[in-house]
């Protein structure tokens, strides 16, 4: 738990940004808040992308640390910021060369397009920031340390919310904030919009790279690993491996993430109450998720960091230990579902028809948020033990296989005779199945890789 709170802390306050440029756009005018909203849906799945490929440094670096081996964890995070530096920059060059194509694809009005293009050129230019950044954090994570995260991240979100302010909304944003006085010479500042938000959105990439950097660099916590002395060249063989535990968590974070966005577009039929309801429900459960995943990445780090130690059986033990934890945690937070939903969703919508419906989808919450912390957290454990490509094949099957198309035929067609077309219910019910299905399998394989380890009969490949 003192691993998986500040993480859980970085988490909510990266999703904040998020959260501040909705807002801060929406207040402009429908166009620019179209522009973020259309924009972000291109620019995150990449991001996460990247951030859960080179999460495959933070098992690597864990069993390095618990193994004793410090000084090979050097060139392995110099390894992973090669790694994340293209893959910031292929992300960068894919958001200022594709999107206008994609925005005809999707038939966004040429306004919107315009704008979100904007915006999306100027998000670009942070990619390789926050791809630096993530690099840093894994290995951060992975030496036990992940309050550095968290404070940066504050950082970040302090550095986005002023700067939100003069860029989307000129000097007028400035003197509504500060007043007239201490606006000064700022206050004739152009309001630049959509635009103006996705240049704070990367000047608050690049700020919490840089302040990762410092601190790494300076902090006494890392000191035995001597990080920033003699550079090291990219090595295939450990640039290889990164890529072998990180690729597949990558594909499956990016799957998790198209599965809701393609709900979302399959629901858009339903009419706006049905839509509302379900992002409102969605969002809540969301947020108290934050606190499940963090434990899995936790996890992750625990279970590297016992069994780099060579203790195979209190590694099975840490793992299991860890399961019956996210249970407990997954409990609570249904307590707070039941408990605080109606005055939680009256926050979002004075809509009754909406809430209404929020209302009755959280009960179909509380059964997934159990099996969402279960397989979470087995996924977390598994990638301590650097089996991650049965994650990625697991989550294939599960999310869009079972999850996706089992909810989409709920939805529209049901079951012929026996059971009507349940329209949103049915989406979540395939929700619950994926996922649940998801849990069971990961528990299987988790069950399995901690058996073998322990008898011998399995070799965790070695950095």
């Amino acid at each position: 738990m003192r691993l998986a709170l500040p993480i859980c802390g970085a988490q909510l306050a990266q999703a904040g940004m998020g959260v501040t440029d909705v807002m801060m756009t929406g207040r402009l005018s429908a166009a620019d808040l179209a522009a973020v909203s259309v924009g972000s849906s291109l620019w995150l799945p990449l991001m996460l992308f990247m951030t859960g490929t080179l999460m495959g440094l933070t098992p690597i670096v864990a069993q390095l640390l618990g193994g004793g081996n410090v000084e090979r964890i050097h060139p392995n995070v110099h390894q992973a910021l090669w790694v994340a530096l293209a893959l910031g920059l292929i992300a960068a060059l894919l958001l200022w060369f594709t999107v206008m194509p994609i925005f005809r694809l999707m038939n966004v009005p040429e306004n919107v397009a315009e704008l979100s293009a904007a915006y999306l050129s100027a998000v670009a230019f942070g990619m390789p920031g926050v791809a630096l950044f993530q690099a840093l954090r894994a290995f951060s994570d992975g030496m036990n340390h992940t309050r550095p995260s968290l404070w940066i991240s504050l950082v970040g979100l302090a550095v986005n919310v002023p700067a939100n302010y003069l860029l989307i909304y000129g000097g007028d944003g400035l003197v509504a904030l500060f007043g007239p006085n201490l606006a000064g010479p700022l206050a004739s500042f152009p309001a630049l919009g959509a635009w103006g938000c996705g240049i704070a959105t990367g000047l608050s990439m690049w700020v919490m790279s840089l302040a990762m950097l410092l601190y790494t660099r300076r902090s006494r916590a890392y000191a035995p690993v001597t990080l920033w002395h003699s550079p090291t060249p990219p090595r295939r063989a450990m640039i290889g491996e990164l890529l072998y535990v990180g690729v597949p968590i990558g594909v499956a974070i990016f799957v998790e993430v198209t599965l809701f966005t393609l709900i979302a577009l399959f629901i858009a039929s339903f009419g706006e109450v049905v839509v509302a309801g379900h992002q409102v429900a969605l969002n809540f459960t969301s947020i108290l998720f934050m606190l499940p995943l963090s434990l899995g990445m936790a996890l992750t780090v625990r279970v590297g960091n016992t069994l780099g130690a060579g203790k195979p059986e209190l590694t099975r033990f840490v793992a299991w230990n860890g399961i019956v934890v996210c249970v407990l945690i997954a409990g609570i937070n249904n307590l707070i579902l039941w408990f605080a939903s109606e005055p939680v969703i009256a926050l979002y919508t004075h809509n009754v028809e909406v809430q209404q419906l929020a209302l009755s989808l959280i009960v179909l919450a509380m059964i997934y948020q159990v099996s969402d912390a279960l397989q979470i957290n087995m996924a977390g454990a598994l990638r301590g033990y650097k089996d991650t490509r049965i994650i990625m094949a697991i989550t294939l099957v599960s999310y869009w296989l079972v999850g996706l198309l089992g909810g989409h035929w709920l939805g529209t067609r049901g079951l012929g005779a026996w059971l009507d077309p349940l329209g949103i219910y049915g989406y979540w019910i395939g929700l619950v199945l994926g996922l649940t299905v998801a849990a069971v399998l990961l528990g299987l394989r988790l069950d399995r890789i901690s058996k073998a380890v322990r008898d011998g009969r399995w070799q965790i490949p070695r950095s």
